[in-house]
């Protein structure tokens, strides 16, 4: 299941070393009190990875994590490395444990339990896909060359239509496809699901790849094109066909580029349109609609939003004013490239050698039993965390981590409830909305229902595809029904959390309930300031920029005053600057407003946890562990679990194509708190230091 991210938590994925040394406190630290109680025996935070030669005030990540950066390689496999990673990997080794125990046993046919074997067997049976050849990728590539008139194209654009979404996060949906599907409630009217249309149909991960004028994006719209030469060239092509079809190709993405709305555009929930099915000939003239929502199965729905109305219109102008053949080709190239990971190796070692190593820098591609873990978790993901959270997730951790929850919602609403500058009526919408907000924590309630997908232990591409359409066909099935409140956009066993505007709910995985985010055994300051920061965040996604939109039903509805939507827009916009000025490689800087939810969320959030953390203590002192307070434990935790090292090209991508800033610069985040200059005192000259009435406040 692809699961789109509204507001999810940092994609990022990093890790941690464990340590035990532990440092003197920082020299301008606040000192402990001599009746102090004594010290709990789990701090929950890196000790050694302080680096105490730099002061907190000019950079507080390097301060966390300068010394633990400085002896920390990123694996060769990896992008990046970080806490992140760490977790993911225990979630990881749990689940091969899993899911190579079933592919050695003999679960019955049918099964949850088979099903999963035999995908996994099937994706790493190299010797197979070898031999098998583009054989399973076939009837797709004989469809598009059956493509013989406009009405056959926008059939089979309609026909290749996946869920493979993503509304706020990202510009582009679909690599394979021209156009994605979300299907949610009506923004609107939430009484019913409908579905929205969303741009795609980029090789490349964002617009920006291709309009941006920089000397590294030109760079990498050159390798691309050679890259979609070869691949051609392995599927058969002849060469000087192979680099005119490459050419063509590339020229028709940049079209689809220009079309395309940037991401800031695409987080504005108040621009989707929706359109009457019969209308969108008139509104997007070139496809031929009637053909595409046959083959997209969308023939008996009346409406649809357009998630870019604008970028949707252009898109569709595209299909009819750019040649047949070029489309045809088009589409054969992204069918091939989509599927490359399991063609042949000499088609998957093209793909990572582009998407791997020139787009993200990492020199290794991951093991093949860590790809089919990842694969079948994409494809039976529900079925993989039954089995998961049965044997990890005891139902302690889920009653300590939803006691937490409870905290610090309860923290928001106190906090919203002494806010100087939002008038009582905008207050009453804002409490409202947090008493009505679902947590589900660890799993949802139900399962999804594979009985339908077929899987096979000889047929890895196939399984694929079979699953994507399984998926596909879910979402279908939801048009028109009452939403489900407590659906789930993650996976148990994935490592992430979620804020889900449309639902007013939030989900946070059992994965990421792991040592260092979560601790049942750590002292409450490190737990409040990771996990608790996390929880914190996706409660105030509920009320960023986007979040704010919704009211407590999930529907799109104005809740403000106009003196109050005045006062966050200014708070915004002084983050944006504040953003803006990070520089995270020479040239590059944070984009403030493209980040805008994620850094009102961290702001908040934090906020919030710390507000709970302090509660939880029921008016007692903290006790000083390691020579650290209990607030410095909190703001340590906080900037530790936002720790990463990044290689140079996934950190650009990141900038360019990421609502979200990069993990330094989130854990800079604690320069807006007041409590943050009572735990580890700056001054003036700083780089970090803000005056009081410089600090950003939204919350």
């Amino acid at each position: 299941m692809q699961a789109p991210r509204w507001l999810l938590l940092s994609a990022a994925i990093c890790a941690i070393t464990a340590c035990n040394r532990s440092p003197e406190p920082a020299a301008d630290a606040p000192q402990a009190s001599a009746t102090a109680p004594a010290a709990a025996p789990n701090a929950g935070v890196d000790l050694a990875g302080i680096d105490k030669a730099v002061a907190p005030g000019d950079d507080f990540d390097e301060y966390a994590n300068g010394t633990w950066r400085r002896n920390t390689q990123i694996p060769d496999d990896r992008a990046s490395t970080g806490i992140f990673l760490q977790v993911f990997q225990t979630a990881e080794k749990r689940e091969a444990e899993l899911v190579q125990g079933l592919a050695k046993g003999n679960a019955a046919a049918g099964s949850n339990e088979r099903k999963i074997a035999d995908y996994y067997t099937a994706f790493l049976d190299e010797a197979g896909i070898e031999q098998r050849g583009l054989a399973p990728l076939q009837p797709k590539l004989d469809a598009i060359a059956a493509i013989a008139t406009p009405a056959d194209l926008s059939r089979y654009l309609g026909a290749s239509v996946r869920s493979d979404t993503d509304p706020l996060n990202a510009t582009n949906y679909a690599t394979e496809n021209l156009f994605g599907l979300f299907v949610a409630q009506g923004l609107v009217d939430p009484s019913h699901n409908v579905g929205y249309l969303m741009q795609g149909g980029l090789g490349m991960p964002d617009r920006e790849y291709y309009l941006s004028k920089d000397k590294e994006m030109a760079a990498y719209r050159d390798q691309y094109q050679t890259y979609m030469a070869k691949l051609l060239q392995q599927a058969g092509t002849a060469e000087a066909d192979a680099v005119k079809q490459a050419k063509a190709i590339m020229d028709l993405e940049m079209k689809i580029a220009q079309a395309q709305a940037s991401i800031v555009d695409s987080q504005n929930v108040r621009l989707p349109k929706q359109w009457e099915t019969a209308a969108y000939a008139k509104q997007a003239p070139g496809i031929d609609w009637t053909a595409f929502f046959e083959g997209a199965g969308l023939s008996q729905e009346k409406t649809l939003y357009a998630w870019q109305p604008e970028a949707i219109s252009k898109l569709s102008a595209l299909v009819a004013s750019q040649p047949l053949q070029t489309w045809k080709d088009y589409l054969r190239l992204r069918a091939i490239d989509h599927s490359a990971a399991l063609l042949p190796k000499a088609y998957a070692d093209l793909s990572f050698d582009f998407y791997g190593k020139t787009l993200n820098g990492t020199p290794k591609q991951r093991d093949r039993w860590k790809r089919a873990l990842s694969a079948t978790d994409a494809a039976l993901g529900d079925a993989v965390g039954q089995l998961y959270v049965k044997q990890y997730f005891p139902a302690s951790s889920k009653a300590q981590v939803e006691d937490m929850v409870g905290n610090i919602l309860a923290a928001f609403r106190e906090g919203v409830d002494k806010l100087e500058w939002m008038t009582p009526a905008t207050k009453e919408k804002a409490k409202a909305k947090a008493a009505t907000m679902r947590v589900s924590v660890g799993y949802p309630d139900t399962w999804r229902d594979y009985g339908k997908l077929e899987i096979k232990a000889d047929d890895a591409l196939g399984n694929r595809l079979r699953a994507e359409e399984h998926e596909y066909r879910h979402q279908l099935a939801k048009l028109g029904q009452a939403p489900d409140r407590g659906e789930w956009w993650l996976l148990a066993q994935q490592v992430n959390a979620v804020q889900l505007p449309l639902q007013n709910a939030m989900n946070f995985p059992a994965a990421i309930l792991e040592a260092p985010f979560f601790d049942p055994k750590a002292d409450p300051a490190a737990n409040y300031g990771a996990i608790g920061a996390v929880i914190g965040h996706e409660v105030s996604h509920g009320f960023d920029n986007t979040g704010a939109d919704f009211d407590d039903q999930g529907r799109l509805a104005n809740w403000w005053t106009k003196e109050d939507a005045e006062h966050f827009k200014a708070a915004g916009d002084r983050l944006i600057a504040q953003y803006d000025a990070y520089e995270a490689l020479p040239g590059l800087h944070v984009k403030g407003e493209q980040t805008l939810g994620e850094n009102i969320a961290d702001v908040a959030g934090l906020q919030a946890a710390y507000v709970a953390y302090k509660k939880s203590l029921g008016g007692k002192p903290a006790p000083v562990i390691d020579g650290l307070t209990g607030d410095q434990r909190f703001f340590l935790a906080f900037a530790q679990a936002w720790r990463e090292k990044t290689r140079d090209a996934a950190l650009r991508a990141q900038v360019i194509g990421d609502g979200h800033a990069p993990g330094r610069f989130r854990a800079q985040t604690v320069r807006n708190l007041d409590a943050w200059y009572d735990a580890f005192p700056s001054k003036a000259g700083e780089k970090l230091h803000l005056e009081p009435k410089d600090r950003v406040k939204i919350w």
